[in-house]
């Protein structure tokens, strides 16, 4: 058995991974990567009844891995490049062997992975951390399932400027209701839930444009959307109706796609 843990800035990931399997997955939160290893660690091992001697390594990765000295707690601990980890688990849990890959975190990294090599294509510092830290002074919480809370009833046409507030047709493949410029038509009557979801919009269309670049660059129809971030209902709705169908380019959300880095430091090297 390997234990394959990703440390985040707040949010560490923990998986075991057995005879090539993802077997079971634990989230933690602590800002101290030393706490957060060892408690995702313990968790995942005291949670599960696991015996200790069974496991063979431990293989962190992420921000907070650099800050681990040592072994943990006396099991052989190996540091895995985030890059590398984050390629591997993508390829892993999409059953793919050519892809791109959109992580969203507290950013976006672009990653490529194929048979031959795991890179990183490139990225955005627009991520979860764009959508909180826009909260904080736009919103009445920044709380992420407030936010998203706040988004479900937001109406676009009161902060962005449409395709639709400067032409009365469509344009070429971009139809009537597609922004033109985030928050360029902010009413003085936009509510929370309009500026909530504006917020959404945008940070998820950048991403989505990036990934797509990316994919079209590489020769590719799909896109392989990994991280905290890929499980955000309203975000895949901007990647799917907006995005996908402007562009031709498929986006896919693995099952466990948020424990793409921890599952991908625990594999074994081919």
């Amino acid at each position: 058995m390997i234990i394959g843990i990703d440390i985040g800035a707040t949010t560490t990931k923990a998986v075991s991974i057995e005879d090539g399997k993802l077997v079971r997955k634990v989230k933690v939160k602590a800002s101290d990567a030393v706490t957060a290893a060892t408690g995702a660690f313990g968790k995942i091992v005291l949670d599960n009844g696991i015996d200790i001697n069974v496991i063979k390594e431990i293989r962190i990765t992420g921000a907070g891995a650099a800050k681990i000295k040592g072994d943990i707690f006396g099991i052989r601990t190996a540091r895995i490049g985030e890059i590398e980890a984050i390629g591997r688990g993508g390829m892993f849990l999409s059953g793919l062997d050519n892809i791109i890959i959109a992580n969203i975190g507290t950013g976006t990294a672009i990653i490529e992975a194929n048979e031959r090599e795991i890179s990183h294509f490139g990225g955005s510092g627009v991520g979860g951390g764009t959508i909180i830290g826009l909260a904080k002074k736009l919103l009445p919480t920044a709380e992420f399932n407030g936010i998203i809370n706040l988004a479900q009833t937001g109406d676009l046409s009161h902060v962005d400027l449409l395709l639709e507030d400067i032409m009365e047709t469509d344009l070429s493949f971009l139809n009537k209701e597609t922004t033109i410029a985030n928050f360029a038509k902010m009413s003085d009557h936009a509510s929370n839930e309009d500026i909530a979801l504006a917020i959404i919009n945008m940070v998820y269309q950048v991403i989505g444009v990036l990934s797509v670049f990316a994919a079209r660059a590489k020769g590719l129809k799909q896109v392989i959307v990994t991280g905290n971030g890929s499980g955000n209902k309203l975000g895949q709705k901007v990647l799917n109706e907006v995005i996908s169908k402007m562009y031709g380019v498929e986006f896919v959300y693995p099952s466990d796609a948020e424990f793409t880095t921890a599952v991908g430091a625990g594999l074994e090297k081919n």
